[in-house]
């Protein structure tokens, strides 16, 4: 079978558990689609699920890179659709948008190209849906696209919702393996003391031997400190296939790649050498600006070792925006918990369902 042959199999398994009518009319009470729609030259996957059409809809953009929530938005997400419309997007190289594209679109994989994808969403989603603004919510990777997409169309959101919020990614990394570093040393754990300190301080010129490296000792430490109870993680039945966990992991194994190294390694020894030099390194948030037209609300891991909850603090206290909340969330890292997901919800339901629906 050749490869266009399969990707078009895979996507072909991937769409068949969710055909269904596309109830998007404004006169729909209630809303559970799955469809493929044009945005940015390809054909994306967007779910939207939600009781009452009248609701104000929240737009969901995942981590990763590469990591679509899509899959598991079922249980993380139980109930939310009551008071709100939930909106699932597999971004440009994840999940079903990978199966339906494969990996041609490596190269397209940019800030500026992600951006103007989310832009394109987000548009649909107010066209669709027949709203004038939407919520927008991101985590990790998600929380970078989001600010992104904040500035560069504010007129199209009623309130930015961040978690695991990442602000410089070469700071972020820096004092990341600075901290570990100094809890190693605590520890007198001398293994990952040695290990730190043979690939040393942030930055490194190579990505799997350093990176991989440092990736240990994080999790090492970041299952440590993190006591809050995980958040509700089971993938659904719809993409349960083999065929779809397949196509998952190509899609993580490309975006990482892509947005790490700035490129795909060409050979198996070509793995060793690859460069930490993705499109990754050039986030820095606050060089956009720190004024926000719209409410600004940032939900942290309170030990959080990947985004590292001062530098978030340092970022949130540096925001102009009409109306900012920072919370932290204790045992929680960086991967979301069911306290920071209920802490979000409480948000969602108490500071922004109201004025976006008003507004």
């Amino acid at each position: 079978m050749s490869k266009a042959s399969r990707r078009d199999l895979i996507a072909a398994v991937a769409v068949a558990p969710l055909l269904m009518t596309d109830a998007l009319s404004k006169g729909a009470r209630s809303t559970d689609a799955g469809k493929f729609v044009r945005i940015g030259g390809i054909e994306q996957w967007i779910t939207i699920k939600g009781r009452d059409s009248k609701n104000p809809v929240i737009l969901f953009l995942h981590g990763g890179p590469g990591d679509a929530l899509s899959p598991y938005a079922d249980a993380m997400f139980a109930g939310w659709e009551k008071d709100f419309t939930l909106v699932q997007w597999d971004q440009r190289g994840s999940g079903r948008t990978y199966g339906k594209s494969g990996p041609s679109i490596a190269p397209s994989l940019t800030l500026d190209r992600m951006t103007k994808d989310g832009i394109e969403v987000t548009e649909y989603l107010i066209r669709h849906l027949g709203k004038r603004k939407i919520i927008l919510a991101g985590g990790s990777w998600g929380s970078m696209l989001g600010i992104y997409m904040a500035h560069a169309r504010p007129d199209l959101f009623c309130a930015y919702v961040g978690s695991a919020q990442i602000v410089n990614w070469p700071k972020n990394m820096s004092a990341s393996y600075e901290h570990l570093l100094q809890m190693a040393e605590s520890s007198k754990d001398d293994k990952s003391v040695a290990t730190l300190k043979q690939i040393g301080p942030f930055p490194w010129n190579t990505l799997l031997p350093q990176w991989g490296l440092f990736q240990q000792v994080k999790r090492l430490y970041q299952a440590k400190v993190t006591t809050a109870p995980d958040a509700p993680i089971r993938i659904s039945p719809a993409y349960a296939s083999a065929a779809e966990r397949q196509q998952y992991s190509e899609a993580e194994q490309l975006s990482f790649f892509q947005f790490w190294a700035g490129r795909q390694p060409k050979t198996k020894a070509d793995f060793a050498t690859l460069p930490l030099a993705g499109p990754l390194m050039d986030v820095d948030l606050p060089a956009l600006g720190t004024k926000f037209e719209i409410p600004f609300f940032v939900v942290q891991g309170a030990e959080d070792l990947h985004a590292l909850p001062g530098m978030a603090r340092d970022y949130f206290d540096s925001i102009q925006a009409p109306q900012k909340e920072l919370y932290l969330v204790p045992g929680t890292g960086h991967e979301p918990s069911a306290a920071s997901l209920d802490r979000i919800h409480t948000i969602l339901l108490e500071q922004v369902k109201q004025p976006a629906m008003s507004g």
